[in-house]
């Protein structure tokens, strides 16, 4: 028998081209599954990277969001890498209150892994500095949005 939708011969008539039928849906079904699974990744959140255990190459310190208050030398670099909170976006306009005493300077790591912003500081004078950086709520575009954000700072002695 010709079918009209596929111009295909099924074998047999009745019941046993039901049967050609489920099985030929079933392996394709099969095949399916398994050529899905053969490039599967984990769909979820990503785990958040961790923190490093020091600071960059080039740098004599590190901060990160966990950090409220440290103390360098003049002339020493900064880095500063904070990691964005579940729900928050990432953290932006990473800033010294004191630029003649903590001056911002170029990141040669500035490429960070996803969910993570870097800064980089050097000290030019004795004295005190407070770098502050902010985060809003990450949202779906076209979604209600809560209006809150959270502020970070880390008070920095220079001496």
């Amino acid at each position: 028998m010709l079918t009209v939708a596929t111009a295909l011969l099924l074998p047999g008539a009745g019941r046993l081209r039901c049967v050609f039928m489920i099985k030929k849906a079933l392996l394709a079904a099969s095949a399916v599954v398994l050529i899905s699974a053969c490039g599967s990744v984990g769909i979820g959140s990503e785990p958040s990277p961790s923190p490093p255990d020091g600071p960059g190459v080039g740098f004599d310190a590190m901060v990160t969001e966990k950090d409220k208050t440290i103390t360098i030398q003049l002339g020493q670099k900064l880095e500063v890498v904070l990691h964005a909170k579940t729900g928050m976006t990432n953290w932006s306009n990473v800033r010294s209150s004191d630029t003649s005493v903590l001056t911002p300077i170029v990141n040669p790591a500035a490429t960070a892994v996803r969910g993570a912003t870097l800064a980089a500081f050097q000290a030019e004078a004795r004295g005190q500095a407070v770098i502050t950086a902010s985060a809003g709520a990450d949202c779906s575009p076209g979604q209600a949005c809560p209006m809150y954000a959270i502020l970070y700072s880390v008070t920095v002695t220079v001496t």
